[in-house]
């Protein structure tokens, strides 16, 4: 199976477990987190962890295995305790990704939390221009995630994307990951041919098309500008089938891990019947 679709999947009972978590709900690609999304500090993986990991990995067939940062990290904050506590927690999921073989790590841009959306955005530029040289082993990429806009968090316009990217010392390392929610939510009109089109022309324009290595498809439960980040299971929400359908049928992202956020079941039953309606809009 290589239409590179797959779900955001539980580490419960060991990171290991994910693999075949994912092959089970019928993934080709998979995001996890890598340590409990709760908590500031993670375990590092011992030599037999990463062998074991590695080794579910190849036996599951899941072709991609993509990161996400823990929430809790935000790189746009100002000098203090949570600024070195995001920084820590950042250096240390770049050191984990490195030495279990996973080359994409997602994350939320941050907030500037009333200090201004320049101030917030320097701050994010040097928070990475500090970690690449911190962790110069991390061979793999940042990708930096579109948002609805939620407060006082960065990354709602493809130009906050840019200004970290070109504002870096190491531009080459940084990749975006596009969530459906969030770019709706933001303002960026999916559900026309016409919007859909404009999206990416400008998403090309600001950053290029070819720094996209990952969606997040999701739908919204709140509507097009609302600034509101609710997911909702595919087809049920504002977005409706038509903008994944348009993007399952891009050849531009044709070969992209297009990963699902969407509400979980009791058993995570909702990803395999998700998957199935994302499937059925594919053509050819």
């Amino acid at each position: 199976m290589h239409d590179y679709l797959g779900a955001h999947m539980s580490i419960s009972g060991g990171i290991h477990l994910a693999p075949g978590r994912g092959r089970d709900a019928c993934c080709s690609s998979i995001q996890l987190f890598t340590q409990n999304s709760n908590q500031w500090r993670g375990k590092m993986p011992s030599d037999s962890d990463v062998a074991l990991f590695r080794e579910k990995w190849q036996e599951s067939g899941i072709g991609e295995i993509i990161s996400h940062d823990i929430y809790l990290i935000n790189l746009a904050s100002a000098p203090g305790e949570t600024r070195e506590k995001s920084m820590a927690a950042f250096a240390e999921e770049m050191e984990r990704c490195s030495r279990l073989g996973i080359g994409k790590i997602v994350m939320h841009p941050g907030s500037h939390l009333g200090e201004g959306e320049d101030t917030g955005l320097k701050r994010i530029v040097e928070a990475f221009d500090t970690l690449f040289q911190r962790v110069p082993e991390y061979g793999g990429k940042i990708l930096l995630e579109n948002t609805a806009g939620q407060g006082t968090n960065l990354g709602y316009r493809f130009e906050h994307l840019q200004t970290i990217i070109e504002g870096s010392s190491r531009p080459e390392l940084f990749g975006i990951c596009f969530d459906t929610c969030h770019g709706v939510a933001s303002g960026y009109d999916l559900m026309t041919r016409q919007g859909y089109e404009e999206t990416f022309d400008r998403l090309d324009r600001l950053v290029g098309l070819e720094r996209v290595d990952c969606f997040h498809l999701n739908d919204s439960k709140k509507g097009l500008g609302s600034r509101v980040d609710r997911h909702e299971h595919i087809g049920k929400g504002e977005l409706g089938l038509e903008p994944f359908r348009m993007l399952l049928n891009d050849p531009r992202f044709a070969k992209v891990p297009k990963i699902l956020e969407t509400p979980k079941g009791e058993t995570d039953e909702m990803d395999a019947i998700n998957l199935a309606i994302l499937r059925s809009l594919i053509t050819g």
